[in-house]
């Protein structure tokens, strides 16, 4: 064989094997998260077997930590060194605060081919959105205001759920009775608001937690009806084990699983554990809005923000997103994760009796008003502020604050912050 022909046939090679890396790049995702729990991770498959089906092939960048504060610092170095990931998993105030920056895709096409304005509710548009733009494909819809009660602990302590902060006491003192770690938390900042927050709203409704949280009235974050809350929480203090300090949500989720505690406070991603762990609402678990606050939901919707990543990645990225919204995987996810879908028109056939619930609860909070963020989740306030009212409430929570001394704290935190 001529040299010359040799050659050609070696270049022709050479250009097949970098269209095939060209085809490979463009159908990758790689995708930052902190989903790495076992009922998460589950629930993360679903997407990832979703576009493996379609030849998008999936770099996985998990970062452990429930709230994500772990996951934005390795974005920001990925996006300052100028290769940021194909997608993040961003909640709340976080998005707007990355596409003030500029980095985000603009995601509009496909949201009007595919009709995102009609079946997305407002509240999350809000945060889906910057300057009109769709920038981010919402995954869920999850809530906060939950209790998760063991049945067989909450038979024996005579079968009634609490629907007020007294009945609640009651429960964990009878839990405290039978030997169990009355209430599992884990205590670290994000867990310590999530609580807080429920007894904000319990304590004084949907328009005190409007004042007080959403719109951080200093009268609010400071006067009496705050000072029940301080109070309640340290009573409710008082129900948790030594080890409680530093543990992560999942290992308190299973304390209550395996029989070894009585209640957690947690949002709906705590029923995932259960689900993995073989076990069924009405049968091993209950499932109840925090006592005090039926017909209010505080919201937080896990949110893949699309980056500027432009090129052959965007077409890839853009299937990414048309699966996060597709109507079957919306079901398959949050029938797992244990959260309810980001879009309004999806049946609850398919979802058990805690989903069932947490679908009627959304629709009636959204038509009341009373579909409200979550502080500790990132939908109440933007993240300064966020962290200067869960660092007061965390000092508070481990004594390191009196009841007088927070309440003098809080709104100075806030004003610092501003």
């Amino acid at each position: 064989m001529k040299i010359s022909k040799i050659a050609k046939l070696a270049a022709g090679a050479a250009l097949i094997a970098m269209t095939a890396g060209a085809v490979k790049a463009q159908e990758q995702v790689e995708v930052l998260h902190w989903w790495t729990s076992g009922g998460e991770a589950a629930a993360l498959n679903v997407l990832k077997e979703n576009l493996q089906k379609q030849g998008v092939t999936w770099k996985d960048m998990p970062v452990a930590g429930g709230a994500g504060s772990a996951a934005m610092t390795a974005l920001r170095a990925r996006v300052t060194a100028g290769d940021p990931p194909t997608a993040v998993q961003l909640l709340g105030f976080d998005l707007k605060d990355w596409a003030e920056m500029g980095v985000a895709a603009n995601l509009n096409e496909l949201a009007e081919k595919e009709g995102w304005d009609k079946v997305i509710p407002a509240a999350l548009q809000d945060f889906s959105k910057y300057d009109g733009n769709w920038i981010a494909a919402p995954v869920n819809i999850h809530s906060t205001n939950w209790l998760w009660i063991n049945k067989a602990a909450l038979d024996k302590a005579g079968g009634k759920v609490p629907t007020n902060i007294e009945e609640l006491i009651a429960m964990l003192d009878a839990f405290k009775e039978q030997g169990l770690t009355a209430l599992a938390h884990g205590g670290v900042p994000w867990q310590d608001g999530t609580l807080w927050e429920a007894v904000v709203l319990s304590t004084g409704g949907p328009e005190f937690y409007k004042k007080a949280v959403l719109e951080a009235d200093p009268a609010a974050l400071s006067g009496e009806e705050m000072k029940k809350v301080f109070d309640t929480m340290s009573k409710l203090r008082t129900y948790f084990d030594q080890n409680f300090s530093g543990r992560e949500w999942n290992l308190s989720t299973a304390m209550v699983i395996e029989g070894k505690a009585g209640a957690q406070q947690m949002g709906d991603w705590s029923k995932g554990e259960w689900l993995r762990a073989d076990k069924k609402p009405g049968t091993d678990f209950v499932c109840i809005r925090f006592p005090g606050t039926q017909g209010s939901v505080l919201f937080n919707a896990d949110q893949f923000m699309m980056f500027d990543v432009g090129g052959d990645a965007e077409k890839a990225q853009m299937k990414m997103a048309s699966a996060v919204e597709d109507p079957a995987f919306q079901i398959a996810f949050n029938t797992v994760k244990g959260s309810v879908p980001a879009r309004t028109d999806i049946s609850d056939e398919k979802f058990d009796d805690c989903g069932k619930k947490g679908m009627k609860d959304l629709a009636e909070a959204s038509s009341n008003g009373t579909l409200m963020g979550s502080l500790a989740h990132g939908y109440a306030q933007p993240a300064a502020i966020k962290e200067a009212m869960l660092d007061v409430i965390t000092q508070h929570l481990n004594g390191q604050l009196t009841t007088e001394a927070a309440l003098k704290r809080l709104p100075e935190a806030v004003a610092a912050a501003k």
